[in-house]
């Protein structure tokens, strides 16, 4: 009668197992800072598409009224709800001044992104040139 073992020595080891696994750790750690990054621009790309809304809407205003308007509601612009608000953007619009010259449109970041204390802010003016005005 023969014995017959059900116990096969194949699959990998224990040290194997764990040396792939730190070395996937260690890949995950050098790809993070540029991951990041990658989700700072962005997030910085929705503060530049809704500046650029606010440009052409205060340009339609001010075709129609020879001035550029200091009231976000009365040129249209509908500011979306704050995630500190439970919604869904990132930056507040304002606009810091407006008269028959030009005006200046701000987004202010309600959002620390890289938690540094900074917040990040972008402007826009008549001339539709959008800046950025400190770097988080």
């Amino acid at each position: 009668m023969t014995y017959k073992t059900f116990w096969k020595e194949e699959g990998f080891s224990l040290t194997e197992i764990l040396v792939v696994i730190v070395i996937i750790g260690i890949l995950v750690l050098l790809a993070m800072p540029q991951f990041t990054s990658v989700i700072t621009r962005a997030k910085t790309t929705e503060a530049r598409t809704m500046l650029k809304h606010l440009h052409t809407l205060q340009r339609a205003y001010y075709y129609e009224n020879d001035r550029y308007s200091e009231n976000l509601a009365e040129i249209g612009f509908e500011q979306v709800e704050l995630v500190t608000e439970d919604g869904e953007a990132r930056y507040r619009i304002d606009i810091v001044k407006a008269d028959g010259n030009g005006f200046l449109g701000r987004a202010t970041a309600v959002v620390d992104f890289d938690k540094d204390g900074t917040f990040n802010v972008w402007e826009v003016d008549q001339s539709g040139k959008i800046r950025q005005v400190t770097a988080d």
